[in-house]
């Protein structure tokens, strides 16, 4: 496999990222009750809980590559997989700036309303985070959206921490095990 091969798997993994996103907090989480409905119901009893666990995400990721390494190869599975999960990461930081910072630009402003458009005004609707492409395609940005936007955007960011320590230090909160003591 070429290297601009691995490139484009590379790209194409990044690029259907907000397909999945979509699947994952739209269909998985809101429209069907799945295993994904409780742990996002977490965050919307606690949106200080913006971040999602490697212990959640890496099997789900490897199941991915699994699924794609015997029709793909490995190599562009792998890199299609890399892809999704840089994909991933992206939404991580928005997720994290759209409840704890202020936006910094018109695009930022837009996603931030969006987002607290569902936790605040219709959770049935707004599942895009860093995109509003699918809520448009799949008819879930109601032709109410400008007024939501409007009632939502009057939300200040949130105080204090989130729960990336908990989230990627893999504290005692997300694996039930308390973490390593350092020794002076």
């Amino acid at each position: 496999m070429t290297p601009l091969a691995l490139v484009a798997a590379f790209a194409a993994g990044l690029l259907l990222w907000p397909a999945v996103e979509y699947l994952v907090h739209g269909v998985l989480s809101h429209r069907f009750r799945t295993f994904v409905t409780r742990l996002h119901g977490v965050h919307h009893k606690e949106p200080h809980r913006v971040f999602t666990s490697p212990l959640a995400s890496l099997p789900v990721s490897l199941a991915i590559y699994a699924a794609l390494a015997w029709p793909l190869g490995r190599a562009p599975a792998a890199a299609l997989v890399a892809g999704l999960f840089a994909g991933f990461l992206r939404y991580e930081w928005i997720h994290w700036r759209i409840h704890f910072r202020e936006p910094r630009s018109a695009r930022e402003r837009l996603l931030r309303a969006h987002h607290l458009a569902h936790h605040f005004v219709n959770p049935r609707a707004y599942h895009g985070v860093t995109t509003r492409l699918f809520d448009r395609l799949l008819g879930t940005l109601p032709e109410s959206w400008a007024l939501d936007y409007e009632k939502a955007s009057a939300r200040q960011a949130l105080p204090g921490a989130s729960n990336f320590r908990q989230a990627y230090l893999l504290t005692t909160r997300s694996t039930g095990v308390p973490p390593p003591t350092s020794t002076p």
